[in-house]
């Protein structure tokens, strides 16, 4: 599998995005604001969203792709999600009052956007790799997403924070290569952290114990000019980890 990194930002900026990950050239897993970094072509070539939550830093593409691609979609393209995440991009963004409903578009029998539910403890192949939903804890229903083929296996929280199921599921799953954290928050605002329900450097090694397996760990999501002091607490609370920063336009193969 081939990883690249559109977006891993807590935030925007100059040369921030949020988050969204492209697997090989076909599938996304979240669609922040970094899809609007892919050409024309490659756009054309994706065909799945697997979507964590609903929140608009994870969501904010998904109406524009859409619409950029109309016309040119021969095939709907799939959006992956729980039917509570399902219900809320229906109601809050595809209502049109914020953007036409292109599950309805150009016409009920042929959409370009079609919306696929896939609970948390659910998992669909699709192109010879496996998706998993695992349920985490956030301030919305949301999931992670564990993506395996053959040969290798990674690991997207999405957003949460202290939570016991995403690292049972990792551990029953079996061997991990990579696992993609957010960690929102230093433990100066940890505060702030249980509230939005994030992790900081602190809750984030406690968690860490309970996986059984040392993968690489990479982290995204934090916010803008924290990011020094974070990763610093971060390798203070996990010494020994393989500990990497992700940044935009990065990519990796498993």
């Amino acid at each position: 599998m081939h990883l690249r990194v559109l977006g891993c930002s807590g935030g925007i900026g100059a040369g921030l995005r949020t988050t969204a990950f492209l697997v090989d050239e076909d599938v996304l897993i979240d669609a922040g604001t970094g899809v609007g970094d892919l050409s024309h072509d490659e756009m054309r070539r994706i065909r799945h969203i697997f979507v964590t939550h609903s929140h608009i830093d994870h969501i904010a593409s998904i109406p524009l792709l859409v619409d950029s691609l109309f016309g040119e979609l021969e095939q709907p393209l799939v959006v992956h999600a729980q039917q509570a995440t399902i219900d809320a991009l229906r109601e809050h963004v595809f209502n049109w009052n914020i953007w036409p409903d292109f599950s309805e578009l150009p016409n009920d029998e042929r959409p370009v956007l079609r919306f696929e539910a896939l609970e948390p403890g659910e998992s669909i192949s699709v192109g010879g790799r496996t998706f998993e939903a695992i349920p985490v804890c956030h301030t919305v229903p949301a999931v992670a997403y564990r993506c395996s083929d053959a040969t290798a296996a990674f690991c997207f929280s999405g957003d949460t924070s202290t939570n016991d199921t995403l690292w049972t599921a990792l551990n029953d799953a079996g061997p991990l290569d990579m696992l993609i954290v957010e960690v929102g928050f230093p433990d100066a605002d940890i505060e702030l952290a249980h509230l939005a329900r994030h992790y900081s450097p602190s809750l984030l090694a406690a968690d860490i114990a309970k996986l059984d397996a040392r993968p690489r760990i990479c982290v995204t999501h934090i916010k803008p000019g924290e990011d020094a002091r974070t990763m610093d607490e971060l390798r203070a609370a996990l010494p020994g980890h393989d500990l990497h920063r992700l940044q935009g336009g990065e990519s990796f193969q498993l």
